[in-house]
């Protein structure tokens, strides 16, 4: 009986124990929480001193970061706390939120301390925490139904009443147990880190963007190489028959000259005074842009042949006006550089009823009315440009069967072609067209763009076995997105397509500065030897030499913030699938070497510039080099990944990037600003049209 007892007892008391063990846990973990990221290189390790804490500790924690970035460095940076609520300074300086700089392969580290705010977390000493309330009432239930069963046991009047009052205050307690318990270029990384407080789960979290920037590569004095350079708005470039020397002219009557295509000298003044008064107001006659200043500042994008039928240096000027009326002049000379005089004009825009008499549109057309195409999309209602070409920006030349040919046009209605009279320079009154969807009866064929799409500055080479068409998308500006696109045809007037077989032409308006549409040579990018990263490159000409080699000239100006912009000069190679290629750096006299280099010859680290479509041109980004090394087993690893091969006796080469194959060429060259010599590589990506520059790490 005396056993029968102690049992009661001990079963009684257990619920008992088992409260007090909830209520006074033995203790909580010791070991630290841990949370580590990593994005571009940048790695992040955000970590306490425990994962538990009770309420009123402190909670020790520290970030470190470790800049695995190569050749970038960080620059000083603030931390942005999003902690959960409750979690406050332990001090008042306790909680640092700068980072200084760290440098490539360096690494540092910031400490803390928290504590909960006590108004919330109340834990052991306060206010119970849900889930030792819920204990607490279940081992109390368990208590209150072992006396209720004694109770009954016992079958008293008295008992029973006592046992009904328990299992209501079970039942209240069973409700309050559930209530709840109170409550430069960036590289962006947000760590974060689960801990419990006071029995709550709760968030160290921080939001820290970090800015970036390439280390220069120091280039040793005697390696140094600078360029005598001009600034020459929209150049055009000529190479002078006689004597060899390479000349361009550019808007605003500006002009220069170089025998190497690096150094150049400057004619811009002697060249604007040798126009006569007489030849200013002829080529003035048409334009009634009252807005410039000096005489030339209306004239743009003069581009110059040699007509060996005329024996004459033949200048063809567009004279720039407001709404859409202006021309385009032939201008005649003995020399290159002038004097000019005035031989007539090609074409002329923005006619309306009043004026269209003193054009040659009705000789052209045979009638003596306006059309009434031109009424309808014309000047009085401002939808001139909804059809019809701005008449500016021509590029005159000879195709290969000898026949002339001038394309002009730009934003609004389109890129036009027009044949010209090799005798005279002229128009062709000879030769008629269609009036349709891509086509006018006055203004020619239509090869580009249309709908106030962007395309300008239109440029036709022929390069091996296609007729090339260059033209500038975008905003010429620093911050405007300008950069050259590429189509080709097996014919001067088209049609003209893309690698990946899209059409120049556009007859609905899109937003085309950085859609895939047309093979883009480049865009902005910066080389770790470059002071200024070069954007808005555009408005460019383009010549084969006597020797055969092909070059882009253009102007572009830099990610500086200034407009400030100057000519440079890249040779263009033709890819296996015949498509333009510009080298990775300007001109100095590179060849092409025609059987190619070995493997062992290409095999190394290199810097690749990918000139991705999607950049922000608007905050004058430009693309800077990664990391990838050519392993002679034919892998590409580093930044990207993926295999490379050459193709025996060419110089072609072929890159598998991330699963996407470029084609291009390898070869020799200078870097810019430099004397060194270095191999490089530029391709195109056959799925994308995106090209890729590499230059061996030196």
């Amino acid at each position: 009986m005396k056993n029968k007892k102690k049992r009661t007892r001990l079963f009684t008391a257990l619920p008992a124990i088992l409260l007090m063990a909830l209520l006074f846990p033995i203790g909580v973990s010791a070991e630290g929480a841990s949370y580590t990221t990593e994005e571009e290189g940048i790695k992040i390790t955000l970590e306490t001193d425990k994962e538990e804490y009770r309420a009123g500790e402190e909670i020790h924690y520290t970030i470190t970061v470790e800049n695995n970035k190569v050749n970038w460095d960080i620059g000083a940076t603030t931390v942005t706390y999003n902690n959960s609520d409750g979690l406050l300074p332990a001090q008042e300086d306790s909680m640092p939120n700068e980072l200084p700089q760290i440098l490539s392969g360096e690494s540092t580290s910031i400490s803390g301390t928290l504590v909960g705010d006590p108004a919330l977390f109340t834990g052991s000493g306060g206010s119970l925490p849900i889930v030792i309330l819920i204990g607490a009432g279940i081992c109390v239930g368990i208590c209150l139904i072992v006396v209720v069963l004694r109770l009954v046991k016992k079958k008293k009047k008295g008992n029973i009443k006592s046992a009904a009052a328990l299992f209501l205050a079970i039942a209240i307690l069973g409700q309050a147990s559930y209530v709840e318990a109170a409550p430069a270029q960036t590289v962006t990384l947000r760590p974060y880190l689960r801990i419990t407080y006071a029995e709550e789960e709760v968030m160290l979290r921080a939001v820290i963007e970090f800015p970036v920037t390439q280390q220069l590569l120091v280039i040793a004095p005697e390696d140094r190489m600078t360029y005598q350079r001009i600034t020459c708005h929209d150049p055009s470039i000529f190479k002078d028959p006689k004597d060899g020397t390479y000349y361009i002219f550019g808007t605003h009557m500006t002009g220069g000259y170089t025998n190497d295509l690096y150094n150049w000298t400057s004619i811009d003044a002697d060249f604007r005074a040798s126009f006569t008064e007489e030849v200013r107001s002829q080529i003035r006659a048409w334009n009634k842009d009252d807005r410039v200043g000096n005489w030339f500042d209306y004239l743009w994008a003069p581009d110059i042949i040699y007509n060996p039928h005329m024996e004459k240096y033949c200048m063809y000027l567009s004279a720039n006006g407001d709404d859409w009326k202006s021309n385009i002049v032939l201008l005649i000379a003995d020399a290159v550089d002038g004097p000019y005089s005035y031989g007539g004009t090609i074409v002329y825009g923005g006619f309306s009823a009043e004026d269209y008499g003193e054009t040659d549109a009705p000789m052209v057309l045979g009638e003596e009315e306006i059309p009434e195409r031109y009424v309808t999309n014309g000047i009085a209602n401002r939808k001139w440009g909804d059809m019809w070409p701005n008449c500016i920006d021509p590029c005159v030349f000879f195709d290969e069967e000898g026949n002339l040919w001038m394309s002009y046009g730009s934003w609004s209605g389109g890129i036009f072609m027009l044949e010209l009279d090799e005798e005279t320079g002229l128009r062709d009154y000879t030769v008629t067209y269609e009036t349709d969807l891509h086509s006018d009866a006055y203004f020619g064929k239509k090869i580009a763009g249309g709908a106030y799409v962007s395309g300008e500055a239109s440029y036709i080479q022929h390069i091996g076995d296609y007729y090339y068409l260059f033209i500038s998308y975008g905003n010429l500006e620093a911050a405007g997105g300008y950069n050259v696109r590429i189509f080709r045809s097996e014919r001067p007037d088209g049609d003209y397509v893309d690698l990946l077989g899209n059409t120049a032409y556009y007859d609905s308006y899109v937003f085309n500065y950085n859609q895939s549409v047309g093979v883009r040579l480049m865009g902005g990018y910066k080389w770790r030897n470059f002071n200024n990263g070069q954007v808005a490159q555009g408005h460019n000409s383009a010549f084969v030499d006597d020797d055969g080699r092909a070059y882009i000239v253009f102007h572009t100006r830099t990610d500086n913030g200034t407009e400030g912009h100057s000519v440079k000069v890249h040779q263009l190679f033709v890819s296996k699938e015949g498509w333009l290629l510009a080298a990775p750096y300007q001109t100095t006299g590179e060849v092409l070497k025609e059987d190619g280099y070995s493997v062992s010859d290409v095999a190394g680290d290199y810097e690749v510039i990918m000139h991705e479509m999607d950049i922000n041109y608007g905050s004058l980004e430009t693309k800077k080099p990664k990391l990838i090394t050519l392993t002679e087993d034919g892998k590409i690893t580093g930044d990207y990944e993926g295999s490379w091969s050459l193709e025996a006796g060419t110089p072609y080469i072929v890159l598998n990037l991330n699963g996407k194959d470029y084609s291009g060429v390898t070869l020799s060259m200078q870097v810019e600003y430099t004397t060194i010599e270095t191999m490089v590589f530029t391709a195109v990506g056959m799925s994308d049209q995106v090209t890729l520059w590499g230059s061996k790490v030196f």
